[in-house]
């Protein structure tokens, strides 16, 4: 019977079996098969950490090549190659935050049409993943990475030189393109070089860079804008994107590897085979486990298994023994007088058929290739099952190559279109709207800072203006140190509390906070301008915004990922679209205008609220999240593409 309650999450009606559900922190010093009616000693022990207190999900390969297997030097060189493109190129948003007015005199338009320029960027930014992300999963995403940043590099070239507005403009959509895979790909590159057990921490790290550039990057902007004019701006971005470049070149190999289960026998078992391992498995008792309850069988059930298995086990080593007596036809006798006679192993008819028997232990009730055999036992061999995978390591050199060939054979349209259909499953939807949100919010005051900050009362300069960030910077480092220590230690406290048991929904505990630091946060920085309290203030409240900020991104990406990470570069891009063109272009398009009319009060109070509203449907995805994620297993809606 399946259980109604799991720490407040409800069970599926009909099964345990549930996507992203896993055992993370072993009870015992034997690991049994999780959620299948297998028999005890059917699935091997699976891997875990070195202290034994987790186990390793996904299960790493043998193959050292696996990215699971790297020095975690290599991969953590990978991570923070990554994360410092991520840095630049999540700065390129605000980038020209503090030099709106000396961008809009040079061009001789309004600030808010400078102010649109950044809406049109996150405008590239959501085509340019809709493209990478089936161009990545087809052809790996090394080559996208790469090209992404020479595209990069290019657009940083054009808009230093735009002789006018709309070259501008176009440049910074183009640009907006080739930065889009710092955002589209890097968590799915995560999911790929990590285990979940250190997922979110190193996600965090991520967020803490690619959100720390939006606050950091439009500092130093300010004081180049200052001393050298907003042009200079983009120059110096070109030589930081050359030098990105080359990092990427060196430390980011690709990360795909293909975890689809492989059979350990690809021949088809012998009717003594499947006919004994029917029988041996509807005799003996099994130890089911499911993901939320285990039945064990008792110590007397253990001794008769046991001793079944081995009666067993002889009558079929002597039911093999005859069937190699039955090949041997009458009409073979001859050929083994003849063939005794000449010192020759003879042949059977199988061997000249070419068809190979292989020699047959039974371990667990399963027939399995055990050994290779002797001379006298080569004709029951078939060598196909024995023959070794390719574990030689990789070269150095051979890891610099940027395309590494066509990984998956699928139709590139086909691809396209998962992140669209993604927005049906309810995990996806609702991290979207938390990412939207989270991102979206600092895209939003970094539209506005100039219009508080350099105007009647505060009347700061392009330097003082970036200073500002400052605080959102701090913010950010301590939002994304909590977002990834403190969730982990939540999941690991509330996993032991359900036998071991994790559930993605674990996650959403930081909810709380998120929709809390948040919503304070936009409501006291509205507040306090309003009222022309001491720019200390609504700077304050500017960090705390920051903070939330990164805990609600880390929080969904994460959340995302655990609950379909097989579809984690599309859920990716399913995010980051949302984020770009619903949430950052949408809002670029009167949010300025809104905060002339109406003021600051009024506006982020009504964003705070809005922030309130959504994450208040984190509640009942809590409760109903397991059987969400199971009804998206049954529609079956991904699978259909």
């Amino acid at each position: 019977m399946v259980r109604n309650w799991t720490l407040g999450i409800m069970a599926d009606k009909e099964t345990e079996e549930v996507p992203g559900t896993i055992l993370l922190i072993p009870k015992s010093s034997q690991q049994q098969p999780l959620g299948f009616p297998e028999v005890v000693d059917a699935e091997p022990e699976k891997k875990r950490t070195a202290d034994g207190a987790f186990i390793l999900d996904p299960q790493p390969d043998e193959n050292p090549n696996d990215p699971l297997n790297w020095a975690q030097w290599r991969r953590d060189a990978a991570l923070l190659c990554l994360g410092w493109h991520c840095l630049v190129g999540g700065g390129q948003t605000p980038i020209l935050a503090a030099g709106f007015p000396d961008v809009a005199k040079d061009y001789g338009v309004s600030t808010a049409d400078v102010a649109l320029t950044t809406g049109l960027y996150m405008l590239g930014m959501g085509i340019g993943c809709m493209i990478a992300s089936p161009t990545a999963i087809i052809y790996g995403k090394r080559p996208v990475y790469l090209a992404g940043v020479v595209l990069f590099l290019g657009a940083s070239i054009w808009s230093a030189a735009s002789p006018n507005y709309a070259s501008l403009v176009i440049a910074r959509i183009i640009m907006g393109i080739g930065v889009s895979p710092c955002e589209a790909l890097p968590s799915a590159t995560i999911a790929e070089i990590f285990f979940l057990h250190e997922r979110a921490y190193r996600i965090g790290i991520y967020t803490l860079l690619l959100l720390g550039g939006k606050n950091l990057i439009p500092l130093v902007s300010a004081v180049i804008i200052q001393s050298l004019g907003w042009r200079w701006v983009f120059w110096i971005v070109a030589i930081v994107v050359g030098f990105n470049l080359a990092l990427l070149f060196v430390f980011v190999p690709e990360t795909f590897w293909d975890r689809t289960p492989k059979p350990k026998n690809r021949s088809r078992p012998s009717l003594l085979q499947r006919a004994s391992s029917s029988i041996f498995n509807r005799s003996r008792p099994q130890s089911i486990r499911s993901v939320s309850r285990v039945v064990k069988v008792n110590e007397a059930d253990e001794k008769e298994r046991i001793a079944k298995e081995e009666q067993f086990s002889e009558q079929v080593k002597a039911k093999l023994d005859e069937k190699r007596v039955a090949f041997r036809t009458d009409s073979n006798e001859n050929e083994e007088a003849s063939a005794a006679n000449a010192g020759t192993v003879p042949q059977t008819p199988a061997a000249r058929s070419g068809a190979a028997t292989p020699v047959v232990t039974y371990t667990g009730g399963q027939a399995t290739p055990a050994r290779t055999p002797n001379a006298n036992e080569r004709n029951f061999y078939d060598p196909e099952t024995t023959k070794p995978d390719d574990h030689t390591p990789h070269t150095f050199r051979s890891s610099l190559r940027v395309w590494n060939g066509v990984l998956r054979n699928e139709s590139w349209w086909k691809v396209f279109m998962r992140p669209v259909i993604l927005f049906a499953y309810p995990a996806v939807l609702w991290s979207t709207v938390v990412y939207s949100l989270s991102v979206g919010w600092l895209i939003v005051l970094s539209e506005s800072v100039a219009h508080v900050y350099q105007h009647h009362p505060y009347n700061f300069t392009a330097l003082q203006t970036g200073l500002v960030y400052l605080s959102p910077f701090v913010g950010g480092i301590i939002g994304t140190a909590v977002a990834g220590k403190a969730s982990d230690v939540v999941v690991r406290f509330m996993s032991r509390r359900n036998g071991g048991i994790y559930e993605p929904e674990f996650r959403l505990v930081m909810a709380l906070p998120v929709a809390i630091s948040t919503a304070l946060g936009l409501m006291g920085f509205g507040w306090s301008v309003e009222e022309r309290n001491n720019f200390w203030v609504p700077t304050i409240f500017f960090g705390v915004i920051s903070f939330g900020c990164s805990l609600g991104s880390t929080t969904s990406i994460t959340f995302a990922v655990d609950s379909y990470r097989q579809y984690a570069g599309e859920a990716l891009v399913t995010l980051n679209f949302s984020k770009n063109v619903f949430h950052g272009m949408v809002f670029s398009l009167f949010f300025n205008s809104w905060l002339e009319r109406d003021g600051s009060k009024t506006v982020f109070i009504a964003l705070g609220v809005i922030q309130l509203g959504c994450l208040a449907f984190t509640i009942p995805l809590y409760v109903y999240g397991k059987r969400l994620r199971m009804w998206t297993v049954r529609k079956g809606m991904m699978e259909r593409w």
